[in-house]
């Protein structure tokens, strides 16, 4: 029998709620969507959302105030080793992780909407100021490997996001929440059970299979 696979995961959280997007994982671990044990999860704030979620369903919560530096992240990774590193919501900057086994979720279209400070609503609000200029028609949800380049790994998995012309941002915030959720565990295990796999150097070594969504959203200049 193959051995089940481990995974880590960051969720910043906050301090008073947030980690919807772990708790998909952990709900997509229980169904058998997601195959894979779900081993702990790490957050910068010690108490708050994605505390509250670990300690309902079980599962080792570990606080890391930072500093957030390679040496860090290392120490944890080290702990666990985990098959997969997966970044659900981490607000911090990913340093000294292995690309090949580390993924994130972004809540818009890269590289556009990517980049230090580019997280949660932030990324919404630029969206729907690009929307207003005509310059997109539709926001996305993309997931990808985690280079040293702050949102600049090969993209695995990207899906149009709807935006109504009356929307704001956090209306396109429910939206592209529904489609995080309704995807993360389904790519997150085809990663961590070798479907979607790349070598960590060279972007054409990626291997994607044909039924994944990866569609291009279109941003004009």
């Amino acid at each position: 029998m193959a051995e089940t696979k481990k995974i880590i995961v960051f969720a910043s959280g906050g301090s008073k709620g947030g980690g919807s997007g772990f708790q998909k994982l952990v709900e997509g671990s229980i169904t058998g969507v997601l195959k894979a044990e779900i081993v702990a999860v790490v957050s910068n704030h010690l108490n708050g959302g994605v505390k509250e979620i670990a300690d309902n369903f079980g599962i080792e919560f570990i606080h890391f105030p930072g500093p957030w530096d390679a040496k860090g992240y290392r120490q944890i990774i080290e702990r666990y080793q985990p098959d997969l590193i997966a970044l659900s919501g981490w607000i911090k900057h990913a340093k000294g992780l292995d690309p090949r086994i580390t993924i994130n979720i972004h809540p818009g279209p890269l590289p556009e909407f990517g980049g230090k400070g580019m997280h949660g609503h932030h990324v919404h609000e630029e969206v729907l100021k690009a929307y207003s200029r005509k310059k997109i028609l539709f926001s996305a949800v993309t997931m990808h490997f985690v280079t040293e380049d702050y949102d600049m790994g090969p993209i695995i998995f990207s899906y149009p996001v709807y935006v109504g012309k009356n929307y704001d941002a956090d209306q396109i915030a429910d939206e592209v929440n529904k489609i995080e959720h309704g995807w993360q565990a389904f790519i997150t295990n085809l990663v961590v059970n070798g479907k979607i796999y790349w070598d960590g150097q060279n972007s054409k070594s990626l291997v994607i299979p044909d039924y994944v969504p990866k569609i291009i959203i279109e941003v004009s200049k």
